[in-house]
């Protein structure tokens, strides 16, 4: 039966993967915007909305990697917490490009319209529209910088948790070593306390033949002094 940590891991999981397709679907949407200008700044509005919660149920992932008991579980979820900041970093980088498409064809769009008299009135949308995509590009710039900062301190926690398992890992293998010398140890023990055994039988028997022997001397002298003519 899965854990109420492990259901929490799932489930948080599951809602970075939702919003991640759907940051994806918005992108799409931005490529294929033909304007107007309010329709863009609709759109980016969400992709930023989806992004601040994308990047929160990341940043709960790698709470959770931090607070797992098992070294395996903690490793395997900062590794997903990684791939889930580069996911993102994709994203953005996509999320740039399509803002830049949808400037382009807006471009085109207004170049279009001022062919047909309307110069004035698509002169100051024009503006607007890159003094907006300015400030997007400056805020995902932004975003770029923070994320970054981010997989580089994952990255180095993601060392710092490598050098623990190698740290890990020579322990186990002195401690094995100090057993096998321990197992030798009472081999020997073992070897010597049966030879002093087998010794102390033999000490016992030799005894008990000189005792023999010395009766039967006694015996025999008794016999001659008290009994000669037998």
């Amino acid at each position: 039966m899965a854990s109420s940590a492990d259901v929490h891991v799932r489930i948080c999981a599951q809602e970075i993967i939702k919003y991640d397709l759907e940051i994806k679907a918005l992108i799409q949407d931005i490529r294929d915007c033909p304007g107007p200008q309010s329709a863009l700044v609709e759109l980016n509005a969400q992709v930023k909305e989806k992004f601040n919660k994308l990047r929160l149920r990341i940043q709960d992932l790698e709470q959770m990697a931090k607070e797992q008991d098992k070294e395996s579980d903690r490793v395997a979820i900062q590794t997903e917490t990684e791939s889930q900041w580069k996911q993102m970093l994709s994203n953005q980088t996509a999320w740039r490009k399509a803002n830049l498409a949808c400037k382009l064809a807006i471009d085109n769009m207004e170049k279009d319209e001022l062919l047909h008299g309307e110069e004035n009135h698509n002169t100051r949308q024009r503006k607007a529209t890159k003094e907006n995509l300015v400030e997007t590009s400056s805020n995902i710039t932004e975003s770029l910088m923070s994320i970054s900062r981010m997989m580089s301190e994952q990255v180095k926690q993601s060392e710092d948790t490598i050098g623990t398992l190698a740290t890990s890992s020579r322990t186990v293998q002195e401690t094995n070593e100090e057993f096998k010398s321990m197992t030798g140890t009472i081999h020997l023990g073992r070897k010597l306390i049966l030879k002093y055994n087998r010794r102390e039988l033999t000490d016992k028997l030799l005894i008990f033949l000189a005792l023999a022997l010395f009766f039967a001397t006694v015996l025999y002298i008794l016999k001659k002094r008290l009994f000669p003519f037998i």
